[in-house]
């Protein structure tokens, strides 16, 4: 087991307990046996394994349909082909994870694999098949075909089509959508519930006995990201907020190929497309993968993606490009109907046409620490997905991992809090000594689209891809100074709210980035540009106190 270091910064100081007064005799009050925060693969997933005789709420911050899960384009990684073994799969995701990764985590979930994806198919999940037989793709870093697909490159959006049918016909759980947890309440060192406002109107207190954190990834605090608008960090922020341990904060996943055209959303163009064939070509039409990896475009993510920043420097470009045109038109529309349909809307042809990409914030590695049962170190409070630090990821996460590592925790955790729930049957059933006023702050009215569009170019700038000791001083002074008045601000609404839990994340990213003295995986420091097992084979960790 490898040490986690707790790192300390004087910027927590300016963190609140909540963001909004809690006045429990002024507010609304809800009760239910687990409350899951977030309705993404983990949060559906957990849902299943709650006792039927237990009430459960699942709450989602807009739609259902819409979670970093139904994004996902590339699909599930799991042994599948009988010529693959679960050993070749630990040994990909071990070597992926560059040193860091917990590795009876990671065999815990790979050996998982095939039931929880059998498991989909049972509940109505329609993936690619030929005559019967699931068709196998390949992506970088795997040794073998197991990457299970759907819809081509929809895989996420089948699979929450399925998920999100099965758990509405639970009749214990509630999805209760467009509900925007605000933080998480704690009481004498427990989780207790949570503060949410559902459909934008005044805070409610939802009590519950225990509570699951399934809220998914952060990349909305990059100016780049391939993420959806709702994903800016708010479970990474309540959850250190509460006082949980934050572990890893410095590894963001930046995918190496998301599409980049003026006036265009930053799509995701799915590793899959290099696992088909596609060639890496620069400015120049050079194939340039050669030069940086002898496992050219199948190297992983993040070897890719500072090859991509290379390259782009050496020709001084804004962006490479993927080229398809060398393989089967008609294969390459089947495989990827989505992405066509996307770059067609922007006159390219992909069977053709060279598709302009850089890379992208993706995938948050780093989140709240859980051990193999889903727990926190917040009793009361279990996390599944992308929200956590479960070891499985390490330093970089293999390709097609994170949908499995949410079915896989998403199901244990909601076994651990079913379990929790059914053995006390008084906490979460009564309104707790809770009180907490908020201070008013005499800033005048502040701009916060003008804010979030400055954090978020400043992240992507300084605490992007390559990163370096004076960048990263220069970022964490700006966040304190926009922090010691937003975070001052007592918003009364969403946006407010998304822009305090970007700054927190943001600080939280930064710090470990900067005390990271070394390159490893995602995190690349120019002025330390060599993996250092000897001082830095450890975790990062840091907590609300």
């Amino acid at each position: 087991m490898l040490q986690n270091e707790l790192i300390s910064a004087n910027w927590n100081k300016l963190i609140p307990r909540y963001l909004v007064p809690i006045e429990p005799k002024r507010m609304g009050h809800y009760f239910t046996d687990v409350l899951i925060i977030g309705g993404g693969l983990a949060g559906m997933r957990a849902a299943q394994e709650i006792d039927p005789s237990l009430r459960t709420m699942i709450l989602t911050k807009d739609k259902v349909e819409e979670s970093n899960s139904a994004y996902a384009q590339g699909g599930i990684a799991s042994v599948w082909d009988p010529e693959d073994r679960f050993d070749n799969h630990i040994q990909d995701t071990l070597v992926a994870g560059c040193d860091l990764c917990d590795p009876s985590t990671v065999e815990m979930v790979v050996r998982e694999a095939p039931d929880r994806v059998a498991e989909l198919i049972g509940w109505g999940t329609r993936f690619d098949q030929i005559d019967g037989a699931l068709i196998l793709g390949r992506e970088g870093g795997h040794s073998h075909q197991r990457i299970i697909h759907a819809l081509g490159d929809a895989t996420g959006k089948e699979i929450m089509r399925a998920m999100i049918k099965h758990t509405r016909s639970l009749s214990n759980v509630e999805i209760c959508e467009e509900a925007y947890t605000i933080d998480l309440l704690s009481h004498e060192g427990q989780c207790c519930g949570a503060v949410v406002s559902i459909q934008q109107r005044p805070a409610v207190l939802i009590w519950a006995k225990q509570t699951i954190l399934c809220t998914g990834g952060c990349g909305q605090v990059f100016r780049e990201s391939t993420n959806p608008r709702v994903a800016t960090g708010d479970g990474h922020a309540i959850a250190f907020r509460a006082g949980a341990m934050m572990r890893d904060m410095e590894f963001m996943q930046f995918h190496p190929t998301v599409l980049y055209i003026a006036g265009s959303s930053r799509t995701l163009i799915t590793e899959a497309v290099r696992g088909e064939g596609a060639y890496l070509v620069d400015s120049h039409g050079y194939r340039f993968m050669k030069d940086y990896d002898s496992r050219l475009e199948l190297a992983p993510r993040d070897v890719v993606s500072k090859s991509i920043v290379a390259q782009m420097d050496k020709t001084q470009s804004a962006c490479v490009y993927l080229t398809l045109a060398h393989l089967d038109p008609e294969h390459v529309q089947q495989r990827f109907p989505g992405i066509a349909k996307v770059c067609q809307s922007f006159g390219l042809d992909i069977t053709k046409d060279p598709i302009p990409v850089r890379p992208g914030a993706h995938y948050m590695i780093g989140g709240a620490l859980v051990d193999q049962h889903a727990r926190t170190s917040l009793p009361g409070l279990w996390a599944a997905g992308e929200v956590t630090s479960s070891g499985l990821h390490g330093a970089n996460r293999l390709a097609s991992n994170s949908l499995l590592e949410g079915l896989v925790y998403g199901a244990v955790a909601g076994r651990g809090a079913s379990q929790a729930a059914l053995k006390d049957s008084t906490v979460g059933l009564s309104v707790l000594p809770i009180h907490y006023e908020a201070e008013r702050s005499d800033t005048q009215e502040i701009d916060l689209a003008d804010i979030r569009n400055s954090v978020r170019s400043l992240m992507w700038r300084q605490v992007g891809v390559h990163r370096k000791k004076e960048r990263l001083e220069e970022a964490l002074e700006q966040l304190i100074r926009y922090s010691s008045y937003v975070l001052a601000h007592r918003p009364s609404g969403i946006e407010g709210w998304e822009l305090q839990n970007m700054l927190t994340v943001g600080l939280m990213m930064t710090h470990a980035a900067l005390a990271r003295n070394e390159s490893r995986g995602v995190h690349l420091r120019l002025d330390y540009p060599k993996l250092d097992n000897e001082h830095w084979r450890k975790h990062l960790a840091m907590q609300n106190t």
